[in-house]
């Protein structure tokens, strides 16, 4: 029996269409580990994730990776050129934007967070199967 991956990277262009090929990609890979059940919120959040980072003006590439930390748990990773970390800001009713990583936020029970590195940042998504 092959052994399952923990995890699995892809790189992506800092383009509006990158998002659509990170939600299948995710969705790939946690189809492939029989987590359906976190499909709507993984895409949901790596479309946020990715959308920021096609935001910040980088030229290269960015990295998006999934990492199963647990038979429950994944984490949804973008890493991008950005040193500037993402703010997470409060959102009025009427507001069209500024709403994205509150739903990450909600989603994910608060459990997410940036780490900065040397040649930009890192940001994460923690996602559990049998949290809503």
């Amino acid at each position: 029996m092959p052994a399952v991956e923990k995890w699995s990277v892809v790189h992506l262009p800092y383009q509006p269409e990158s998002a659509s090929a990170a939600r299948r990609f995710v969705r790939d890979k946690l189809a492939a580990w029989g987590l359906e059940v976190l499909l709507d919120n993984a895409e949901l959040i790596i479309s946020e994730l990715v959308t920021n980072a096609v935001k910040t003006g980088c030229r290269r590439r960015m990295t998006v990776r999934i990492d199963r930390i647990s038979t429950a748990l994944v984490r949804i990773s973008v890493t991008d050129g950005s040193r500037v970390p993402p703010v997470l800001l409060d959102a009025g009713e009427d507001d069209e934007c500024h709403r994205g990583l509150a739903l990450v936020n909600r989603l994910t029970q608060g459990q997410w967070g940036t780490t900065i590195e040397p040649l930009g940042k890192k940001v994460h998504a923690d996602l559990r199967a049998g949290v809503t």
